[in-house]
C-alpha cells in the first residue's frame, strides 16, 4: 500500500489520510451543492433575467410599490411581533424561573410544546380558536341565542400577531428566564432594605444584568418572525405577504422567477443583517457570578405577588395552552358531537380528490422522508461535528458554514432547490431526492450543536491511551467514542426527525403532487371548503403535533446533561 510521511509525523497510509479527511469532505460537498449551488443560482437569477447581466432588475423590482409594501409589512409586523412577545414573555419568565409553585416544571415544559410545533399546525390551531367554527363562537351561540356576535379574526394581522407570540413566547421564557433563575437574589434584597421601590430594583439592578438576554432573545423572535411564512400564508390569507410569502406565490402562483430572486436576496441581505446584529449582541454577554436555579426560586409571598402570578398563569393558559386544546377538541368534533371520524377518514385509503392520493399516503411520506433526511443530516452532520471537535480552524470555519442554512429562510432553499437542481449537469428534477435534501440541509445544524459539546467533552488522553495501547483509529472511535456519544447520536437523530416531519417552506415547492407530505397536505386541506377537509386538516395537524413534541420530549430525557441545549 502506497505509504507517505506527514511533515510532523509518522508514516500514513491513503487509507488514513482519506479517513482524517473524510469528516470535512462528506460536510463541504454536501453544502457546496445544496446551498452553495441554489443560493448562487438565485443571485445569478436576480441579476440575470434574461441570461445576461442587468443590473437595472434590482432598483425595478425593489422600487416597486408592491415590494415596497411587502417589505414594510414584513418589517412592521415582525418588530410588533417581538415588542409583544417581550412584554408577555418577560412577566411570565419571572413568573416561571423566580416564583416557586405547585406544577411549575411540567407548565415550564408546557410552555416550550409551541416552539418545536411546525408552522403550518400553529397556524391550524389560530385558525380554530380565531376562525368562524371557534368553540368561542359556539358558547356564544349557547349563551345568546343566533343573534350573537361571531369571532372571526381570520385574515387579520391581530391573527398574525398573537400566532407569532403564541409560537416565540418559550423563546423568551428559555432563554430570559435561563439567566433570571441564576441571578443573585441577595442583590435585590440588598437595594430593597436601603429602600428603593420594586420597579427602581427591577431598573437599576435586575435590568442591567438581564439586558444582553433580552436583546439576544429579541433579535431572534425578529428573525423568525421577519421570515414568517406558514403562519402568514394560512392566517394572513391573499391581502398580506412577508417577503417569504411572495417568494412563493412569485414563484408558484406568478411564475416570475426573476421577481422571486430578487426577493430573497433582499431576505438573505435582511437576514444576514439580523444574524450580525445577533452575533454582537452576543459578545456582550458579560460573565457574571450565577447562583444554582433551585436556590434562587421561592413562593410568592405577598398578596401582590400571587396576583402577578395568577396574571401570568392566565395569559400562558389562554395564548399558549388554548390552541393546544382547540387544535384537539376541533379534530374530534363531528355533526354537533365529538368521534374519531376525521381520524378515520385519514386512515383510509381512499383516494382525497383535495390531495390526489390518500391522506394516509401523506402520513407515510412524512414519515418516509423524515426517516430518510433524518439519516442524511446525522451522517453530514455528524461528520462536521467530529471535524470540528479537533483542532484547527478549519473545523471551525466547516462548523460556521453549516450554521447559514439556518439562518436562510426555508423558501428560499425550496426556491433555490428549483432553480438549480433541475438542469445539467445536476438534473433532479421528479426526483424524490429532493425532499429529504431540503430537510437534512435544514436540519444538519441542529445535529451539530447536538454531538459537538459531547464529542469536545470527550479526555483527548483516553483516545490516546487507547492509541498507545495499540488499537486502530476505528477502534478507538468505537469502543471509546461511541459509547459516549450514543445518547446523543439518538437526541440527534429525534431531533432532525423532528425538524425534517415539520417542515414546510421549503418541502412545499419540492413535494410532488403525488408525493405531499402532512404538512402540505394541511395546507390544502385548508385551503378547500368544507367541514370534513377542515376536520381532517385538524385531526392531522393534531396528530403532527404529538409527533413532533413526543420526538422532542425523547431528545430531553436523551441529553447528556447541559449539552446540545439551545
Amino acid at each position: 500500500m502506497d505509504r507517505g510521511l506527514d511533515e510532523h509525523g509518522p508514516a500514513v497510509t491513503l487509507r488514513e489520510r482519506a479517513a482524517r479527511w473524510l469528516p470535512f469532505t462528506v460536510p463541504a460537498l454536501f453544502l457546496a451543492v445544496f446551498f452553495v449551488l441554489p443560493a448562487g443560482t438565485i443571485v445569478l437569477t436576480g441579476l440575470r433575467p434574461e441570461g445576461r447581466l442587468d443590473l437595472g432588475t434590482l432598483p425595478r423590482v425593489l422600487s416597486d410599490p408592491g415590494t415596497l409594501r411587502v417589505a414594510w409589512f414584513t418589517l412592521w409586523q415582525a418588530a410588533a411581533s417581538t415588542a409583544l412577545t417581550l412584554v408577555l414573555g418577560l412577566p411570565g419568565a419571572y413568573a416561571l424561573t423566580r416564583l416557586r409553585f405547585r406544577g411549575r416544571a411540567a407548565l415550564r415544559a408546557a410552555v416550550m410544546v409551541p416552539f418545536v410545533l411546525p408552522t403550518v399546525v400553529v397556524g391550524s390551531a389560530f385558525l380554530a380558536l380565531l376562525g368562524p367554527r371557534s368553540p368561542v363562537n359556539a358558547a356564544s351561540v349557547a349563551l345568546l341565542g343566533e343573534a350573537a356576535p361571531t369571532l372571526d379574526l381570520r385574515r387579520t394581522v391581530t391573527a398574525i400577531l398573537l400566532a407569532h407570540v403564541f409560537f416565540n413566547y418559550a423563546v423568551v421564557v428559555r432563554s430570559v428566564g435561563g439567566l433570571w433563575e441564576h441571578l443573585d437574589p441577595r442583590l435585590e434584597d440588598a437595594a430593597r432594605t436601603l429602600g428603593a421601590s420594586r420597579w427602581r430594583v427591577f431598573r437599576e439592578v435586575s435590568w442591567p444584568l438581564l439586558r444582553p438576554a433580552v436583546a439576544s432573545s429579541a433579535a431572534i423572535v425578529f428573525l423568525f418572525t421577519f421570515t414568517s411564512f406558514g403562519v402568514v400564508l394560512i392566517l394572513g390569507g391573499p391581502g398580506r405577504a412577508t417577503i417569504e410569502v411572495e417568494i412563493y406565490r412569485a414563484t408558484v402562483q406568478l411564475l416570475n422567477l426573476p421577481l422571486a430572486s430578487v426577493l430573497a436576496l433582499l431576505q438573505l441581505a435582511a437576514v444576514t443583517a439580523a444574524l450580525v446584529a445577533y452575533g454582537r449582541l452576543q459578545r456582550r454577554v458579560t460573565r457574571q457570578p450565577l447562583r444554582s436555579a433551585g436556590s434562587t426560586a421561592r413562593p410568592p409571598r405577598t398578596v401582590g405577588e400571587r396576583l402577578f402570578l395568577a396574571v401570568n398563569l392566565a395569559v400562558i393558559v389562554l395564548l399558549v395552552l388554548a390552541p393546544l386544546l382547540v387544535l384537539v377538541e376541533r379534530s374530534l368534533a363531528v355533526d354537533g358531537g365529538y368521534g374519531f371520524a376525521h381520524y378515520r377518514a385519514l386512515f383510509s385509503d381512499q383516494r382525497s380528490t383535495v390531495l390526489a392520493v390518500a391522506p394516509l399516503e401523506a402520513i407515510r411520506n412524512s414519515v418516509v422522508f423524515g426517516l430518510a433526511a433524518a439519516l442524511v443530516a446525522l451522517v453530514v452532520g455528524g461528520c462536521a461535528a467530529t471535524a470540528a471537535s479537533r483542532p484547527g480552524r478549519a473545523g471551525r470555519v466547516l462548523d460556521r458554514a453549516l450554521m447559514l442554512p439556518l439562518g436562510t429562510s426555508a423558501a428560499t432553499v425550496g426556491f433555490g432547490f428549483l432553480l438549480a437542481l433541475a438542469r445539467p449537469p445536476l438534473d433532479l428534477r421528479g426526483s424524490l431526492l429532493l425532499v429529504p435534501a431540503a430537510q437534512a440541509l435544514i436540519a444538519t445544524p441542529f445535529v451539530v450543536r447536538t454531538l459537538l459539546p459531547v464529542l469536545r467533552s470527550i479526555d483527548q488522553r483516553l483516545r490516546d491511551a487507547a492509541a498507545t495501547l495499540g488499537a486502530t483509529p476505528r477502534r478507538v472511535w468505537r469502543e471509546v467514542d461511541l459509547p459516549i456519544v450514543g445518547r446523543a447520536v439518538l437526541a440527534a437523530v429525534g431531533f432532525s426527525f423532528a425538524i425534517a416531519v415539520g417542515e414546510f417552506g421549503a418541502t412545499v415547492f419540492l413535494a410532488r403532487g403525488q408525493t405531499p407530505t402532512m404538512p402540505v397536505a394541511i395546507f390544502r386541506l385548508l385551503g378547500r371548503p368544507g367541514v370534513a377537509n377542515f376536520g381532517q386538516a385538524m385531526a392531522m395537524s393534531t396528530i403532527l403535533m404529538f409527533v413532533t413534541a413526543s420526538a422532542v420530549a425523547v431528545l430531553d430525557r436523551l441529553r447528556v446533561g447541559q449539552v446540545g441545549r439551545f
